[in-house]
């Protein structure tokens, strides 16, 4: 989106192609409504729209709409497909009904939340949930099970619980690793740290009924874990709020030849250009799971790369460039 506003200001003609039945990416299915009201993204949907800007929904690239017609109808093409291919946990009971990831979850959240659907496919009313991750994505399924009426909710942490001052070694401007506690947890905090999961435990039907866990310690590099420390915990639903790992293998992907740097993510140039002429990256396809702010930044110096691929010049800013990274541990 913030590519496209960029460039349909710079004179040129845009359309945005989204796979979902709703433009907004992340920002509509992923966030949820109780962190960002949705009526922002329409607002400035609306904006755009009586900008010039073009959007289509449903439309899925490589499949639904043919690569090599998209090719030689456009100019330039911009890939902002985000890093949506989420981290599994492939341990015994994993087939068990109740295991869900995170964003098969969220989206139904958000539905329910605009009064698009009464009772949504996966609803955790009444029923025990545990979230394994403690980053931002469980916390917004923590969240989410709040307010869908959870009979309990247990958030797991693999790490150890954050010291609350900023550790020596983490000096400013270095991101440091603190205790942090969001909305949600202002909420409902039940976080348990430093402990793994061992196997997904069923029913006779197939349905989750438990999860076996055990305490971690770090040592030798490595997460180990602690003798004697087993223990099961009642759940129905688990979500699996564990990360990304880079942009989903598709057939866009597939059909553009574009290739991949060695984290997984598209590889691009100083200029935001991919290895295919004319196809920029923009965002977490080419960064990694990273911040919205992040991704609106790399928008705009997208934009204005492609501006100048266009046209030779451009008076778009560019914020930042494709090596600026936040300094992370």
């Amino acid at each position: 989106l913030a590519v496209a506003q960029q460039l349909t200001r710079a004179g040129h003609e845009v359309t945005v192609l989204e796979r979902a039945d709703r433009i907004g990416g992340l920002l509509r299915y992923g966030i949820p409504e109780f962190k960002m009201e949705k009526r922002h993204i329409d607002r400035r949907l609306e904006q755009m729209e009586a900008e010039g800007t073009e959007f289509r929904t449903n439309a899925a690239v490589g499949s639904t709409v043919d690569m090599e017609v998209l090719r030689a109808s456009h100019d330039a093409i911009v890939l902002a497909c985000g890093a949506t291919q989420w981290r599994d946990l492939p341990i015994p009971g994993r087939e068990l009904n109740g295991i869900h990831q995170a964003m098969e979850f969220l989206p139904w959240g958000n539905k329910q939340a605009l009064g698009e659907v009464e009772t949504p496919p996966i609803n955790v009313a009444g029923k025990h949930v545990v979230i394994l991750g403690g980053g931002d994505t469980g916390a917004d399924c923590l969240g989410t099970s709040i307010r869908q009426g959870a009979a309990s909710i247990t958030q797991l942490e693999i790490m150890p619980r954050p010291t609350e001052e900023r550790p020596a070694g983490q000096p400013w401007p270095t991101y440091p690793m603190i205790y942090r506690v969001s909305s949600a947890h202002e909420e409902n905090d039940n976080r348990v740290f430093a402990v793994s999961t061992e196997e997904f435990l069923g029913d006779e039907n197939g349905n989750l009924r438990a999860i076996k866990i055990v305490e971690t310690e770090f040592k030798d590099g490595k997460f180990v874990p602690v003798a004697g420390s087993e223990k099961e915990i009642k759940c129905d639903f688990v979500f699996m709020a564990m990360g990304f790992t880079g942009p989903e293998k598709s057939p866009l992907l597939t059909q553009l030849e574009v290739e991949l740097d060695d984290r997984g993510m598209i590889k691009r140039d100083k200029n935001f250009q991919s290895t295919e002429e004319g196809v920029f990256v923009a965002g977490d396809a080419g960064r990694g799971q990273s911040l919205i702010v992040w991704a609106i930044a790399e928008g705009r110096s997208t934009a204005a790369e492609v501006d100048r691929y266009l046209t030779g010049r451009t008076q778009l800013p560019v914020p930042i460039a494709p090596t600026d990274r936040p300094l992370m541990v």
